[in-house]
């Protein structure tokens, strides 16, 4: 996905966030994209009240999809079973209260995202949005996330393997496990990175993966963002936001903690820094205030304490990287680029762009200066080879995928193009590069034109489209006028490559606020929600006793291959 797209087995334990309080307590007053995925969901269906299970208040209908907190029957899941009871307790007074202080905390706070629309001239012409935050928060329970958080990381230290591969001896194109032509076609895999060597063999050192949950509840992996997933400040402000409105919801629950994120992405890109440098000077580079995912830049320099910088803040000599301050040049050694891979340099990529270095990818082959996430890794989340992540899984690491694809047909194979094109009604097509809903084709819900043009689309430029199976996405109760309503949702966790690989507890749950709309994007209308890793005080300690002894194992570190 272009850009604005757990535990750790060193930590002693699994933080929790336990705030005691009183039921009765008074309530206090986050890609160049923004977090973007997509997602195809099937038709509303009469599902069973689930009023008696809650309380009168928290009066829930499910629609009949696979709903993540009440079952088929209409009761609360074990997990949300005393959840569910609290919010009964409140009235529906008090919930509208606190999503209304939600949301004026989120404005005081300016917790935006910028899209740019067309004025009455046609020009585009930006505009920031507050990022829409529902106050009912999502469950999962600890077993459950132990899958997801195992799956990703087999899954992202596959890919970056995959990259490593790609850009040196080519094993998996050679024994033809993914099609060379597929690779050598994709608009993100850069000639210019054959043969670069990111410090550590690290090539992804944040990852943002979109999960999905479909109608019998499974769990699939929608897509994959590895070259600058953005969201995860939404996931702290998220968490600060709901402890604030409704600490009352926290009192006596096990829920795996948060906030310790910007130090974790810290320490991640200290160990990325180049051989023999032992205290990094670390900047993040964005494009600037008109970025969409600005909020996040600021946000995450300041809550690290580095310095927040753009391409003209920075200069390359002697194939160096230093940024200019008023006590002269200091020099650079880690750089988390917000930017696109084509406008980091000038000199190497996109002549025209005023965003990134001159020299800049000099440095980076000479080795004096780390850039993460590294260039060239966009290729491993083109959705063309999205569809190919199961065998890269087996190919390098000798084991079967844990969390699976959804069905995928790539449009530049004869027989899947054939078999799209005499089913568009029933598939979501997406175009290979593209991110925030943007280009989508929801099947069953568009028109014989949008077919018909969709149709024109593939058959002119086949490579450029995949089209997968509709989904029937989960749904989770959303706060509508301080009743509850069913939702669609994803999920987006957050992984961290450097010495250990750490995934954030929950990571972003995006909710499509519209009636039946099943696109997530905040472009396109969508909010979050706070995403709870619920688990019993046992667990927690069982957990923390296995992340202890659970051995390290460096990233970039495949199965043996002959």
């Amino acid at each position: 996905m272009s850009s604005e797209s757990v535990s750790d087995p060193a930590s002693a334990e699994l933080p929790t966030d336990a705030v005691s309080t009183a039921p009765e307590a008074a309530s206090n007053s986050e890609a160049a994209s923004n977090p973007e995925a997509e997602s195809g969901g099937g038709e509303h269906s009469r599902a069973e009240d689930n009023a008696s299970a809650s309380g009168d208040t928290f009066a829930y209908r499910s629609d009949g999809f696979f709903d993540e907190m009440f079952d088929e029957r209409g009761q609360p899941r074990t997990s949300c079973e005393d959840i569910c009871q609290r919010l009964g307790q409140l009235s529906r007074e008090q919930l509208i209260e606190h999503q209304r202080q939600a949301e004026l905390a989120m404005v005081e706070l300016g917790v935006t995202f910028r899209v740019y629309e067309k004025n009455g001239d046609g020009e585009s012409v930006p505009s920031d949005r507050i990022f829409p935050f529902d106050v009912l928060p999502r469950v999962l329970e600890l077993k459950e996330w132990q899958r997801i958080e195992e799956g990703l990381k087999q899954r992202i230290a596959a890919l970056n393997d995959f990259l490593d591969d790609i850009y040196h001896d080519q094993h998996i194109l050679n024994e033809g496990v993914v099609p060379r032509e597929l690779v050598e076609t994709s608009k993100p895999f850069l000639k210019q990175c054959i043969g670069l060597n990111p410090p550590r063999k690290i090539w992804c050192h944040i990852t943002g993966t979109d999960l999905v949950r479909d109608a019998d509840g499974t769990m699939y992996v929608l897509e994959d963002n590895l070259r600058v997933p953005s969201g995860v400040s939404y996931v702290l402000e998220n968490r600060q936001m709901m402890k604030q409105t409704m600490p009352e919801l926290f009192g006596g629950f096990s829920v795996a903690s948060v906030e310790d994120y910007p130090e974790r992405l810290l320490q991640t890109l200290s160990y990325a820094a180049p051989p023999g440098v032992h205290r990094p000077e670390i900047v993040v580079l964005t494009p600037g205030q008109y970025n969409s995912a600005y909020f996040e830049h600021s946000f995450l320099a300041q809550e690290m304490g580095v310095e927040l910088v753009q391409g003209s803040d920075l200069v390359v000599e002697d194939r160096r990287v230093f940024k200019q301050t008023t006590q002269g040049l200091q020099p650079v050694h880690v750089i988390y680029r917000r930017i696109d891979d084509t406008f980091l340099d000038p000199q190497v990529f996109n002549a025209d762009s005023v965003l990134g270095v001159p020299g800049l990818m000099e440095a980076y082959r000479a080795g004096n200066v780390t850039l993460a996430n590294a260039p060239g890794n966009g290729v491993a989340d083109d959705k063309a080879i999205y569809a190919y992540v199961p065998e890269i899984i087996k190919f390098y690491r000798g084991s079967d995928a844990i969390l699976p694809n959804v069905p995928t047909f790539v449009c530049s194979d004869p027989k899947h193009r054939q078999h799209v094109l005499a089913n568009l009604d029933k598939m979501v097509v997406k175009p290979t590069n593209e991110s925030g809903g943007y280009g989508l084709l929801i099947g069953p819900q568009a028109s014989k034109t949008e077919r018909e043009h969709a149709a024109e689309g593939i058959k002119a430029d086949p490579r450029n489209f995949i089209a997968q199976e509709m989904l029937t996405l989960s749904t989770v109760p959303t706060l509508f006028d301080g009743q509850p309503a069913p939702r669609h949702v994803d999920l987006r966790p957050f992984v961290l490559q450097g010495k250990v690989t750490y995934v954030l507890p929950g990571g972003l749950t995006r909710v499509a606020l519209r009636e039946g709309s099943t696109v997530v994007n905040s472009s396109q209308g969508g909010g979050s929600k706070d995403t709870w890793v619920l688990a019993s005080d046992a667990e927690v300690n069982v957990a923390a006793r296995e992340a202890e002894r659970a051995p390290l194992r460096p990233p970039g570190q495949p199965i043996a291959r002959p």
